[in-house]
Protein backbone atom coordinates (compact mmCIF):
# COMPACT_ATOMS: atom_id res chain seq x y z
CA UNK A 1 0.00 0.00 0.00
CA UNK A 2 1.49 3.35 -0.85
CA UNK A 3 2.56 5.66 2.13
CA UNK A 4 0.44 8.23 -0.02
CA UNK A 5 -2.92 5.70 0.94
CA UNK A 6 -2.31 6.04 4.35
CA UNK A 7 -4.56 8.05 6.76
CA UNK A 8 -3.70 10.55 9.46
CA UNK A 9 -2.82 8.21 12.19
CA UNK A 10 -2.29 11.01 14.13
CA UNK A 11 -6.29 13.10 13.37
CA UNK A 12 -8.42 12.65 16.78
CA UNK A 13 -10.83 11.89 13.75
CA UNK A 14 -8.97 8.69 12.23
CA UNK A 15 -8.82 7.41 15.84
CA UNK A 16 -12.34 8.24 17.23
CA UNK A 17 -13.72 6.62 13.95
CA UNK A 18 -11.18 3.61 14.63
CA UNK A 19 -12.38 2.75 17.67
CA UNK A 20 -15.83 2.90 16.55
CA UNK A 21 -15.13 0.13 13.74
CA UNK A 22 -13.68 -2.17 15.97
CA UNK A 23 -16.39 -1.72 18.06
CA UNK A 24 -18.75 -2.39 15.24
CA UNK A 25 -17.02 -5.45 14.90
CA UNK A 26 -18.05 -7.17 17.76
CA UNK A 27 -21.62 -4.68 17.99
CA UNK A 28 -23.97 -7.75 16.57
CA UNK A 29 -22.42 -10.49 17.89
CA UNK A 30 -20.62 -10.35 21.20
CA UNK A 31 -23.81 -10.57 23.63
CA UNK A 32 -25.10 -13.84 25.19
CA UNK A 33 -27.30 -14.76 27.65
CA UNK A 34 -24.49 -15.52 30.00
CA UNK A 35 -21.79 -12.47 29.57
CA UNK A 36 -20.20 -12.27 26.29
CA UNK A 37 -19.12 -14.88 23.21
CA UNK A 38 -15.34 -14.89 22.95
CA UNK A 39 -14.54 -17.26 19.73
CA UNK A 40 -14.93 -14.89 16.77
CA UNK A 41 -13.88 -16.18 13.22
CA UNK A 42 -12.41 -13.10 10.77
CA UNK A 43 -15.64 -12.84 9.30
CA UNK A 44 -17.68 -12.38 13.10
CA UNK A 45 -19.12 -16.00 13.15
CA UNK A 46 -18.99 -17.60 16.63
CA UNK A 47 -16.80 -20.75 16.55
CA UNK A 48 -17.32 -21.88 20.53
CA UNK A 49 -20.83 -20.09 22.06
CA UNK A 50 -19.88 -22.02 24.99
CA UNK A 51 -16.35 -20.91 26.86
CA UNK A 52 -15.90 -18.23 28.89
CA UNK A 53 -12.37 -17.02 30.00
CA UNK A 54 -11.87 -14.79 32.62
CA UNK A 55 -9.51 -12.80 30.56
CA UNK A 56 -12.03 -12.07 27.80
CA UNK A 57 -14.84 -11.83 30.26
CA UNK A 58 -12.99 -9.09 32.05
CA UNK A 59 -11.52 -7.36 28.67
CA UNK A 60 -15.09 -6.70 27.57
CA UNK A 61 -16.15 -5.44 30.78
CA UNK A 62 -13.49 -2.45 30.47
CA UNK A 63 -14.13 -2.28 26.83
CA UNK A 64 -18.14 -1.37 27.07
CA UNK A 65 -17.38 0.19 30.77
CA UNK A 66 -14.73 2.95 29.06
CA UNK A 67 -17.11 3.04 25.47
CA UNK A 68 -19.80 4.49 27.67
CA UNK A 69 -17.75 6.43 29.57
CA UNK A 70 -16.27 8.09 26.21
CA UNK A 71 -19.44 8.26 24.06
CA UNK A 72 -22.28 8.08 26.40
CA UNK A 73 -24.00 5.19 24.55
CA UNK A 74 -26.62 3.75 26.75
CA UNK A 75 -26.51 0.06 25.55
CA UNK A 76 -22.37 -0.15 25.96
CA UNK A 77 -23.46 0.91 29.83
CA UNK A 78 -26.37 -2.10 30.15
CA UNK A 79 -23.39 -4.82 28.45
CA UNK A 80 -20.51 -3.69 31.40
CA UNK A 81 -23.14 -4.43 33.68
CA UNK A 82 -24.29 -7.42 32.16
CA UNK A 83 -20.61 -9.03 31.89
CA UNK A 84 -20.09 -7.43 35.67
CA UNK A 85 -23.58 -9.72 36.70
CA UNK A 86 -22.47 -12.66 34.87
CA UNK A 87 -19.13 -12.32 36.45
CA UNK A 88 -20.16 -12.04 39.73
CA UNK A 89 -22.29 -14.65 39.36
CA UNK A 90 -20.77 -17.60 37.68
CA UNK A 91 -16.63 -16.88 37.24
CA UNK A 92 -16.65 -15.51 41.20
CA UNK A 93 -16.53 -18.46 43.36
CA UNK A 94 -17.35 -18.96 47.53
CA UNK A 95 -14.31 -17.75 48.25
CA UNK A 96 -14.09 -14.91 46.31
CA UNK A 97 -11.71 -16.49 43.49
CA UNK A 98 -13.20 -15.61 40.19
CA UNK A 99 -12.37 -19.19 38.51
CA UNK A 100 -9.85 -18.88 35.23
CA UNK A 101 -12.38 -20.61 33.05
CA UNK A 102 -15.84 -21.80 32.39
CA UNK A 103 -17.73 -23.64 29.89
CA UNK A 104 -21.58 -23.79 29.71
CA UNK A 105 -20.56 -21.72 33.36
CA UNK A 106 -19.14 -25.12 34.60
CA UNK A 107 -15.84 -24.45 35.80
CA UNK A 108 -13.40 -26.69 33.86
CA UNK A 109 -10.37 -24.37 35.36
CA UNK A 110 -10.87 -22.86 38.91
CA UNK A 111 -7.44 -22.11 39.57
CA UNK A 112 -6.63 -18.72 41.05
CA UNK A 113 -4.68 -16.75 38.68
CA UNK A 114 -3.15 -12.99 39.56
CA UNK A 115 -3.09 -12.46 35.97
CA UNK A 116 -7.13 -12.97 36.14
CA UNK A 117 -7.57 -11.06 39.37
CA UNK A 118 -5.41 -8.01 37.99
CA UNK A 119 -8.36 -7.88 35.19
CA UNK A 120 -11.09 -8.53 37.54
CA UNK A 121 -9.85 -5.13 39.56
CA UNK A 122 -8.88 -3.19 36.32
CA UNK A 123 -12.62 -4.21 34.82
CA UNK A 124 -14.11 -3.00 38.44
CA UNK A 125 -12.31 0.44 38.49
CA UNK A 126 -13.14 0.98 34.33
CA UNK A 127 -16.58 0.28 35.36
CA UNK A 128 -16.53 3.17 38.57
CA UNK A 129 -14.36 4.90 36.52
CA UNK A 130 -17.86 5.19 33.84
CA UNK A 131 -20.46 5.79 36.82
CA UNK A 132 -21.63 2.52 37.22
CA UNK A 133 -21.06 2.95 40.64
CA UNK A 134 -22.57 -1.35 41.72
CA UNK A 135 -18.41 -2.17 40.92
CA UNK A 136 -17.15 -0.47 43.72
CA UNK A 137 -16.88 -2.88 46.64
CA UNK A 138 -14.80 -4.81 43.88
CA UNK A 139 -12.30 -2.57 43.63
CA UNK A 140 -11.54 -3.35 47.68
CA UNK A 141 -12.20 -7.02 47.27
CA UNK A 142 -9.97 -7.81 44.75
CA UNK A 143 -7.08 -5.53 46.48
CA UNK A 144 -7.83 -7.61 49.81
CA UNK A 145 -7.97 -11.13 47.48
CA UNK A 146 -4.38 -10.51 45.33
CA UNK A 147 -3.15 -8.88 49.00
CA UNK A 148 -3.75 -12.12 50.64
CA UNK A 149 -2.96 -14.53 48.12
CA UNK A 150 -0.67 -13.42 45.78
CA UNK A 151 1.35 -10.68 47.63
CA UNK A 152 5.08 -11.40 48.33
CA UNK A 153 5.52 -8.91 50.96
CA UNK A 154 10.12 -9.97 51.07
CA UNK A 155 9.99 -9.63 47.18
CA UNK A 156 8.14 -6.65 46.04
CA UNK A 157 5.91 -8.66 44.06
CA UNK A 158 2.76 -10.68 43.28
CA UNK A 159 3.04 -14.44 42.68
CA UNK A 160 0.92 -15.90 40.10
CA UNK A 161 -1.19 -18.39 40.86
CA UNK A 162 -2.89 -20.97 43.52
CA UNK A 163 -4.95 -24.22 43.31
CA UNK A 164 -8.56 -23.87 43.57
CA UNK A 165 -8.44 -24.43 47.49
CA UNK A 166 -6.15 -21.56 47.43
CA UNK A 167 -4.11 -23.62 49.68
CA UNK A 168 -0.99 -24.71 47.10
CA UNK A 169 0.94 -21.47 45.76
CA UNK A 170 2.80 -22.64 42.53
CA UNK A 171 6.11 -22.13 42.56
CA UNK A 172 6.37 -19.97 39.27
CA UNK A 173 6.74 -15.96 39.32
CA UNK A 174 6.29 -13.86 36.28
CA UNK A 175 6.62 -10.21 35.13
CA UNK A 176 3.05 -10.60 33.08
CA UNK A 177 0.67 -10.64 35.80
CA UNK A 178 2.91 -8.04 37.77
CA UNK A 179 2.73 -6.00 34.63
CA UNK A 180 -1.14 -6.18 34.33
CA UNK A 181 -1.96 -5.73 38.03
CA UNK A 182 -0.02 -2.66 37.59
CA UNK A 183 -2.03 -1.10 34.99
CA UNK A 184 -5.36 -2.36 37.19
CA UNK A 185 -3.64 -0.18 40.26
CA UNK A 186 -2.87 3.17 37.84
CA UNK A 187 -6.78 2.48 36.96
CA UNK A 188 -8.00 1.97 40.34
CA UNK A 189 -6.35 5.03 42.00
CA UNK A 190 -8.26 7.15 39.03
CA UNK A 191 -11.52 5.61 40.32
CA UNK A 192 -10.89 6.15 43.71
CA UNK A 193 -7.89 8.45 44.41
CA UNK A 194 -6.49 6.01 47.00
CA UNK A 195 -2.78 6.42 47.55
CA UNK A 196 -2.49 2.67 47.84
CA UNK A 197 -3.27 1.93 44.91
CA UNK A 198 -0.62 4.34 42.81
CA UNK A 199 1.88 3.39 45.86
CA UNK A 200 1.76 0.20 44.89
CA UNK A 201 2.03 0.55 41.18
CA UNK A 202 5.06 2.65 41.44
CA UNK A 203 6.11 -0.35 43.84
CA UNK A 204 5.87 -2.74 40.60
CA UNK A 205 7.50 -0.19 38.04
CA UNK A 206 10.68 -0.07 40.20
CA UNK A 207 10.64 -3.69 41.01
CA UNK A 208 10.47 -4.78 37.33
CA UNK A 209 11.60 -1.99 35.73
CA UNK A 210 14.65 -1.23 37.49
CA UNK A 211 15.59 -4.08 40.22
CA UNK A 212 14.94 -7.44 38.63
CA UNK A 213 15.95 -5.74 34.87
CA UNK A 214 19.86 -5.82 36.10
CA UNK A 215 19.43 -9.66 36.13
CA UNK A 216 19.06 -9.34 32.48
CA UNK A 217 21.07 -6.56 30.65
CA UNK A 218 18.28 -3.64 31.37
CA UNK A 219 15.41 -5.47 29.60
CA UNK A 220 12.83 -7.14 31.60
CA UNK A 221 13.25 -11.02 31.45
CA UNK A 222 9.72 -13.22 31.71
CA UNK A 223 9.95 -15.43 34.11
CA UNK A 224 11.34 -16.18 37.43
CA UNK A 225 12.15 -18.86 40.17
CA UNK A 226 10.82 -18.27 44.03
CA UNK A 227 13.32 -16.35 44.91
CA UNK A 228 13.25 -13.85 41.97
CA UNK A 229 15.92 -14.59 40.35
CA UNK A 230 15.63 -14.87 36.65
CA UNK A 231 14.43 -18.30 35.15
CA UNK A 232 16.11 -19.06 32.09
CA UNK A 233 14.67 -22.19 31.54
CA UNK A 234 11.15 -22.10 32.31
CA UNK A 235 8.87 -22.80 28.93
CA UNK A 236 12.15 -22.61 26.64
CA UNK A 237 10.25 -25.19 23.94
CA UNK A 238 7.60 -22.59 24.18
CA UNK A 239 8.30 -19.15 22.54
CA UNK A 240 4.98 -18.84 21.63
CA UNK A 241 3.08 -19.34 24.57
CA UNK A 242 0.25 -17.06 25.24
CA UNK A 243 0.24 -16.37 28.40
CA UNK A 244 4.08 -17.09 29.22
CA UNK A 245 6.60 -17.16 26.64
CA UNK A 246 10.00 -17.87 26.46
CA UNK A 247 12.10 -14.94 25.24
CA UNK A 248 12.49 -11.10 26.12
CA UNK A 249 9.38 -9.71 24.37
CA UNK A 250 9.15 -6.55 22.64
CA UNK A 251 5.15 -5.99 23.46
CA UNK A 252 6.18 -6.25 27.35
CA UNK A 253 8.99 -3.62 27.12
CA UNK A 254 6.81 -1.04 25.40
CA UNK A 255 3.63 -2.02 27.58
CA UNK A 256 6.32 -1.55 30.65
CA UNK A 257 6.93 1.91 28.69
CA UNK A 258 3.58 3.10 28.21
CA UNK A 259 3.06 2.52 32.30
CA UNK A 260 5.54 4.16 33.85
CA UNK A 261 4.46 7.54 31.60
CA UNK A 262 0.96 7.35 33.00
CA UNK A 263 2.66 6.72 36.15
CA UNK A 264 4.76 9.73 35.03
CA UNK A 265 1.25 11.14 34.11
CA UNK A 266 0.42 11.81 37.91
CA UNK A 267 3.42 11.81 39.72
CA UNK A 268 6.51 13.98 37.85
CA UNK A 269 9.56 11.94 38.39
CA UNK A 270 12.24 12.48 35.41
CA UNK A 271 13.79 9.10 35.78
CA UNK A 272 10.21 7.26 34.58
CA UNK A 273 10.86 9.08 31.19
CA UNK A 274 14.22 7.95 31.10
CA UNK A 275 13.94 4.50 31.87
CA UNK A 276 10.54 4.09 29.63
CA UNK A 277 12.70 5.78 26.97
CA UNK A 278 15.09 2.94 27.34
CA UNK A 279 12.98 0.15 27.54
CA UNK A 280 11.06 1.33 24.30
CA UNK A 281 14.47 2.09 22.26
CA UNK A 282 15.53 -1.43 23.17
CA UNK A 283 12.61 -3.48 22.10
CA UNK A 284 12.79 -1.91 18.59
CA UNK A 285 16.28 -2.29 18.37
CA UNK A 286 15.86 -6.14 19.04
CA UNK A 287 12.29 -6.86 18.28
CA UNK A 288 12.19 -4.51 14.99
CA UNK A 289 12.24 -6.92 11.82
CA UNK A 290 14.24 -5.02 9.79
CA UNK A 291 12.99 -7.80 6.29
CA UNK A 292 9.97 -7.85 6.72
CA UNK A 293 8.85 -4.79 9.07
CA UNK A 294 6.56 -4.90 12.17
CA UNK A 295 7.61 -6.12 15.34
CA UNK A 296 8.24 -9.88 16.50
CA UNK A 297 6.53 -11.76 19.43
CA UNK A 298 10.04 -12.47 21.12
CA UNK A 299 13.64 -12.64 20.74
CA UNK A 300 16.02 -14.80 22.62
CA UNK A 301 19.68 -12.88 25.10
CA UNK A 302 21.96 -13.82 22.26
CA UNK A 303 19.41 -11.52 20.29
CA UNK A 304 18.35 -13.65 17.94
CA UNK A 305 13.80 -13.69 17.28
CA UNK A 306 12.74 -16.52 19.19
CA UNK A 307 9.22 -15.90 17.47
CA UNK A 308 8.92 -14.11 14.88
CA UNK A 309 5.14 -14.04 14.37
CA UNK A 310 3.72 -10.81 14.39
CA UNK A 311 1.08 -10.09 17.38
CA UNK A 312 -1.36 -7.75 17.42
CA UNK A 313 -1.30 -6.61 20.94
CA UNK A 314 2.91 -5.70 20.55
CA UNK A 315 1.85 -3.08 17.79
CA UNK A 316 -1.00 -1.33 19.39
CA UNK A 317 1.06 -1.02 22.92
CA UNK A 318 3.61 0.14 20.71
CA UNK A 319 1.94 2.66 18.96
CA UNK A 320 0.54 3.90 22.02
CA UNK A 321 4.18 4.06 23.91
CA UNK A 322 5.42 5.95 21.26
CA UNK A 323 2.99 8.55 21.14
CA UNK A 324 3.58 9.07 24.70
CA UNK A 325 6.41 9.39 24.31
CA UNK A 326 6.73 11.90 21.67
CA UNK A 327 3.95 14.20 23.60
CA UNK A 328 6.40 13.89 26.96
CA UNK A 329 9.84 14.30 25.20
CA UNK A 330 9.32 15.92 22.05
CA UNK A 331 11.65 13.59 20.57
CA UNK A 332 10.78 13.03 16.61
CA UNK A 333 12.25 9.99 16.67
CA UNK A 334 9.30 8.85 18.78
CA UNK A 335 6.80 10.27 16.31
CA UNK A 336 8.68 8.40 13.61
CA UNK A 337 8.11 4.87 15.17
CA UNK A 338 4.53 6.12 15.89
CA UNK A 339 4.01 6.16 12.06
CA UNK A 340 5.79 3.11 11.18
CA UNK A 341 4.29 0.79 13.40
CA UNK A 342 0.49 2.15 12.65
CA UNK A 343 1.75 1.81 8.58
CA UNK A 344 2.77 -1.89 9.07
CA UNK A 345 -0.55 -2.74 11.17
CA UNK A 346 -2.51 -1.05 8.70
CA UNK A 347 -1.33 -3.50 5.54
CA UNK A 348 -1.07 -6.28 7.70
CA UNK A 349 -3.20 -6.49 11.02
CA UNK A 350 -6.17 -4.34 10.17
CA UNK A 351 -9.07 -6.36 8.81
CA UNK A 352 -10.18 -3.70 6.03
CA UNK A 353 -13.07 -6.11 5.43
CA UNK A 354 -14.49 -7.45 8.38
CA UNK A 355 -12.89 -4.88 10.94
CA UNK A 356 -10.97 -5.03 14.35
CA UNK A 357 -7.28 -6.42 14.11
CA UNK A 358 -6.13 -10.01 13.11
CA UNK A 359 -4.87 -11.68 16.09
CA UNK A 360 -1.24 -13.13 15.05
CA UNK A 361 -0.02 -12.57 11.72
CA UNK A 362 2.82 -14.74 9.62
CA UNK A 363 6.34 -12.95 9.80
CA UNK A 364 5.84 -11.99 6.47
CA UNK A 365 2.29 -10.21 7.33
CA UNK A 366 0.35 -13.38 5.51
CA UNK A 367 -2.53 -14.72 7.23
CA UNK A 368 -1.72 -17.33 10.15
CA UNK A 369 -5.15 -18.51 10.80
CA UNK A 370 -9.12 -17.18 10.76
CA UNK A 371 -9.36 -17.20 14.29
CA UNK A 372 -9.26 -13.02 14.94
CA UNK A 373 -10.98 -13.49 18.44
CA UNK A 374 -10.13 -16.52 20.08
CA UNK A 375 -10.24 -16.01 24.21
CA UNK A 376 -8.20 -13.60 25.48
CA UNK A 377 -8.42 -11.00 22.76
CA UNK A 378 -11.38 -9.37 23.03
CA UNK A 379 -9.19 -6.23 21.01
CA UNK A 380 -8.89 -4.66 24.34
CA UNK A 381 -5.27 -3.43 23.63
CA UNK A 382 -5.90 -2.33 20.88
CA UNK A 383 -9.38 -0.11 21.97
CA UNK A 384 -7.06 0.71 25.05
CA UNK A 385 -4.24 1.82 22.59
CA UNK A 386 -6.93 3.94 20.94
CA UNK A 387 -8.02 5.56 23.74
CA UNK A 388 -4.44 6.33 25.01
CA UNK A 389 -3.53 7.94 22.61
CA UNK A 390 -6.49 10.18 22.24
CA UNK A 391 -6.16 11.25 26.07
CA UNK A 392 -2.52 12.53 24.92
CA UNK A 393 -4.20 14.72 22.19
Amino acid sequence: MPVSNYPDFQSRDFLEEHARSILAFYEERVVAPDGFYQCFKDNGDVYDPDIRHLVSSTRFIFNYATAYKLYGVPHYKDWAEHGLKHLLNQHQQANNNFAWILNNDSVTDGNAMAYGHAFVLLCAASCVQAGIHSAEPLIKQSWDFVERYFWDVSHNAYADERDTSLQILNPYRGQNANMHMCEALIAAWHATKEDVYLDRAETLAQRFCFDLSQQSNGLIWEHYDTNWSVDMQYNIDKPDDLFKPWGFQPGHQVEWCKLLLQINEIRPNTRWVTRASELFDLALEKGWDNTHGGIVYGFGPDNQFSDSHKYFWVHAEAFAAAWRLFKVTGDKKYEQSYSDIWKWSWTYLIDHNYGAWYRIRNRDGSAYDDLKSPPGKTDYHTLGAVWDVLAQH
